[in-house]
């Protein structure tokens, strides 16, 4: 990446940052009841553009016989997408009580709350040993902390894929660029190692 596009990356950020603090400064119940608890999240909420979550899906090879989790699930989206595209089940954490509301609606609407299930709760607290396939639309300091749960409790062979960010200096398997409306996105992509014995 050449510094210039870095740069525009970071203001990016930055701004997003600036806006989500502006938004719990003027109202402290903008995350909901986490936020009341002191717990506000990490992320903010940005969904994840139709083109990209296909490419997610499709990178990561999702089949019937796979469970996908997706972590920070917004509204839904990736795993209501790959229930009702490929037959998967799915589970989407969040800690955001709103959007797991909107994502259970959401999950309705599709016809697919049979094959799918959200949960609110810290993603760093959560038991997704069960995932074959694992997605992620966080920010680069969230992945790198969550990387080592995330090689802890994974089976090996889980593929885990994440939009726009990396993991750090554990090199991606494939990374693949979306064209989307003007802007190009980034999909990196991994499965887990077997582990040292």
């Amino acid at each position: 990446m050449n510094s210039t596009k870095r740069l525009i990356l970071l203001l990016s950020l930055s701004i997003a940052l600036i806006f989500v603090g502006s938004l719990i400064y003027k109202n402290p119940n903008t995350f909901g009841a986490k936020a009341q608890e002191g717990i506000i999240p990490e992320v903010p909420y940005v969904p994840t553009p139709t083109e990209v979550v296909e490419e997610m899906l499709k990178v990561a090879n999702v089949g019937k016989n796979d469970v996908v989790y997706d972590l920070g699930c917004g509204d839904g989206r990736i795993v209501i997408t790959a229930a009702q595209k490929y037959g998967a089940r799915g589970i989407g954490i969040d800690i955001n009580p709103e959007r797991i509301k909107e994502s259970n609606e959401n999950a309705k609407k599709a016809g697919v709350s049979d094959r799918v299930k959200f949960v609110q709760q810290d993603l760093f607290e959560t038991n997704f040993s069960e995932a074959t396939v694992v997605t992620l639309y966080l920010l680069p300091a969230v992945n790198l902390r969550l990387r080592p749960k995330l090689l802890a409790d994974l089976k090996p062979g889980t593929r885990i894929v994440s939009h726009a960010f990396d993991m750090g200096d554990w090199a991606p398997d494939k990374i693949i660029k979306v064209q989307g409306n003007q802007t190009e996105r980034t999909v990196y992509y991994w499965v887990v190692p077997e582990k040292n014995k």
